[in-house]
């Protein structure tokens, strides 16, 4: 999901000068810090591994994965390490324009090396970094003419926190941010009768094709118009998310009453192996759920996760899984939990408004 920059600007002028890394004297000195980098990009797969094998989040990060974290050309990152090199910390903030401006915060210090003051100082280096790639994106927007507005574009910093950790999100409050969403995990087993949904009229649930990829894209872009954050994926952003995707494990709910199919729903499902063993089951994880907004009193979306259902379990899946955004902490689950879905665990989203 990266928007491209580093164009060159008339007069000479560039942005790229304020979204290089920047001093790092705020950094704590137990560590030698320089510049992230895509070759540091397996250390810092490493690192992470080292951090969610103590911190047992409902998740495993890989290589794959953390490869996507240099993706976009306006991250800005600093890697700490010990005396030995070894890569003891990191911090990464990424900018995702979207009407609004999101500047995203990510990073995490090896267990080894908690508790000396390395974890407060780098997040207090990421809002600032963070800061400064807004006022750079502002900046572009006004040098493309965008008009007084642009020094006023609303834009947030955010990242997310295991909701048990209340060290990190006590650090977060002291620095402004706020708990503004609330992502919660759910999981229904699968040896539980899974219900047939019927629906109405010319409705019904297809396979996912490559197809019908496209089409599925516009309507999610459709379908998202409305929620939090949100932005229009391109065919680049959209495909970017296919390492995990499970084909066999999605579906389409086609609307066939006239003369040219219509998608009212979707649901793209992935294959998370690596989590399994974390995890201590065996999941199909619904990664996307989507229904347009003429459907949404039809039963569209119990009939995706039934159909999503009967595919994992026929894959031998133990359970059935996926997240739940939400604007409150007690979460707006009511079409999983009318299935048989249960919470699990979850993660807050913190906000700094800037």
């Amino acid at each position: 999901m990266a928007p491209v920059y580093g164009s060159p600007r008339g007069g000479g002028w560039s942005p790229w000068a304020m979204l290089r890394p920047g001093p790092r004297s705020s950094l704590s000195r137990q560590l030698s810090w320089m510049p992230l980098s895509p070759e540091d990009n397996t250390e810092l797969a490493a690192l992470i591994s080292r951090a969610e094998t103590v911190d047992d989040p409902p998740y495993r990060t890989t290589a794959q994965e953390t490869a996507e974290y240099f993706i976009d050309p306006t991250y800005s990152g600093v890697a700490g390490r010990d005396e030995e090199g070894v890569m003891r910390a990191f911090g990464l903030v990424r900018l995702r324009p979207a009407g609004e401006i999101y500047a995203s915060m990510t990073g995490v210090v090896d267990p080894s090396r908690r508790g000396q003051g390395i974890g407060r100082s780098l997040l207090h280096w990421q809002a600032e970094r963070a800061r400064h790639l807004v006022g750079a994106e502002r900046a572009v927007s006004l040098a493309d003419s965008a008009g007084p507005r642009a020094r006023h574009q609303p834009a947030h910093v955010v990242t997310t926190v295991l909701e048990g950790d209340e060290r990190m999100q006590e650090h977060l409050r002291h620095m402004g941010f706020e708990p503004r969403r609330w992502y919660r995990e759910v999981r229904r087993s699968l040896a539980l009768d899974i219900p047939v949904v019927q629906l109405d009229g010319f409705l019904r649930v297809e396979p996912w094709t490559p197809e019908i990829d496209d089409a599925v894209r516009r309507a999610h872009n459709q379908a998202i118009g409305e929620g939090w954050g949100s932005r229009s994926l391109t065919p680049e952003e959209w495909a970017q998310g296919d390492a995990y995707f499970a084909p066999r494990w999605s579906f389409v709910a086609m609307d066939r009453s006239g003369d040219r199919a219509r998608v009212a729903g979707y649901l793209r499902s992935s294959r998370y192996e690596q989590d399994w063993e974390a995890l201590g089951w065996t999941e199909g994880y619904t990664d996307m759920l989507g229904v347009l907004r003429d459907y949404r009193s039809r039963r569209v979306g119990s009939a995706l996760l039934c159909a999503a259902m009967q595919a994992y379990a026929v894959d031998g899946m133990e359970y059935a899984a996926a997240g739940v955004d939400t604007d409150n902490p007690s979460g707006a689950v009511d079409l999983y939990e009318s299935l048989g879905y249960e919470p699990t665990r979850g993660t807050v989203l913190y906000v700094l408004d800037v």
